[in-house]
């Protein structure tokens, strides 16, 4: 899984915890908010841990 991949996963749910905030559903929306955050984070570190390695390659 790449990191687009997790990014676009990332901001479909923050887009279902924004609609579900709207609509009232408070419980799927802090779900999906969290669920978005912690995919955007695995995202950054991967980022960050394949930047490291690859300039270790140079």
């Amino acid at each position: 899984m790449g990191f687009g991949n997790l990014l676009y996963w990332a901001l479909v749910f923050l887009i279902i915890a924004i609609v579900a905030g709207v609509l009232g559903f408070g419980g799927v929306a802090g779900t999906a908010t969290q669920v978005a955050h912690v995919l955007f984070w695995i995202a950054i570190i991967l980022l960050i841990v394949s930047l490291v390695f690859g300039l270790r390659r140079r």
